[in-house]
C-alpha cells in the first residue's frame, strides 16, 4: 500500500492507542511516532454496553469504551485539525467497535483499515504490515 505524506497510522487494541504520522514519502514509508493524545475510556453507559449477572465482563465493557473514546479523538482530529489520511490498525473487536462510531469525514479520509493487533510491535512491523495490505 502507498502511504501518503503526513498520513496518521492509528495502532490500537482495547487498552492501549500509539499513534505515527507517516514522515516519509508515497514511496519510501517512514512512521514517526506522534505524540500520544489523552484518551478515557467512555463510561460503560456512553458505550451502549451494560454489565449484568449475565454481562459480567467489566474488562470488555472498559475495552469498547476506550475504542469509542479512540475514534471520537479521530473524528476530532478529521474535523477539526485538517487531517486527510488515515489508516487504523486494531484488534479485531477493537476494530469492530470503532466502525459504529466512525464519523462520516473520518470515513470518507479512512485510507485502510488493518484488522491486526500490532499494538506493542516495532514501526519496522508495523510498517511491514501496511506494505503488505
Amino acid at each position: 500500500m502507498i502511504l501518503p505524506t503526513d498520513t496518521i497510522v492509528a495502532v490500537a487494541d482495547g487498552e492501549k492507542l500509539s499513534l505515527f504520522r507517516n514522515t516519509g514519502t508515497e514511496i519510501s514509508m517512514n512512521l514517526t511516532a506522534a505524540p500520544e493524545p489523552e484518551v478515557e475510556a467512555a463510561t460503560a453507559s456512553a458505550s451502549g454496553h451494560h454489565s449484568s449477572a449475565a454481562n459480567p465482563d467489566d474488562k470488555q465493557v472498559a475495552e469498547d469504551g476506550f475504542a469509542k473514546s479512540i475514534t471520537e479523538m479521530l473524528n476530532q482530529q478529521v474535523l477539526t485539525h485538517g487531517v486527510t489520511n488515515v489508516v487504523v490498525i486494531a484488534a479485531p473487536r477493537t476494530l469492530g467497535e470503532m466502525r459504529k462510531h466512525y464519523h462520516k469525514k473520518l470515513e470518507d479520509v479512512l485510507l485502510r483499515e488493518i484488522s491486526k493487533d500490532l499494538t506493542g510491535h516495532s514501526v519496522a512491523d508495523i510498517e511491514k504490515t501496511i506494505l503488505a495490505a
